[in-house]
This record gives C-alpha cells, structure tokens and sequence, in this order.
C-alpha cells in the first residue's frame, strides 16, 4: 500500500466513524490529483470537525447536569 492509499484509507475510517453516516469508501481516482498535504489536510479537518462534535456534545450534556 503507498503512503497515498493509506491516506486515502485513513480519510474513508474517519468519515466511517461518524455517527448516523453510511459506509463511505472513495474512488482513489477522484483523489489521485491531490497530492499527500492536500489529503492530509482533509484528515486534520475531519479530525477538527470530530472534535467539535465532541466539545458541542459535552457542552449539551453540562446543561442537564446543572439543572440537577
């Protein structure tokens, strides 16, 4: 496997692990202009948007532990 098909597989786990998503799988020929920063970038971005999921969820859930 190249570095670019572990990318490319790394960016189909992240939009797989989101809630309520079918499974996602990328044609690696859509992907095959971009070069590696540009695939990592998606995968920072998947990560930041995961991680404010996360915050936003934790944020919700303080709501109900104040009002006890």
């Amino acid at each position: 496997m190249t570095r670019k098909q572990k990318l490319i597989q790394d960016v189909e786990d992240l939009l797989n692990k989101h809630g309520n998503i079918d499974d996602t799988s990328i044609n690696p020929s859509l992907l095959e202009f971009m070069d590696d920063d540009i695939i990592l970038s998606i995968i920072n971005n998947l990560l930041d948007q995961k991680e404010n999921t996360i915050e936003k969820d934790l944020e919700w859930l303080e709501k109900f532990k104040k009002q006890e």
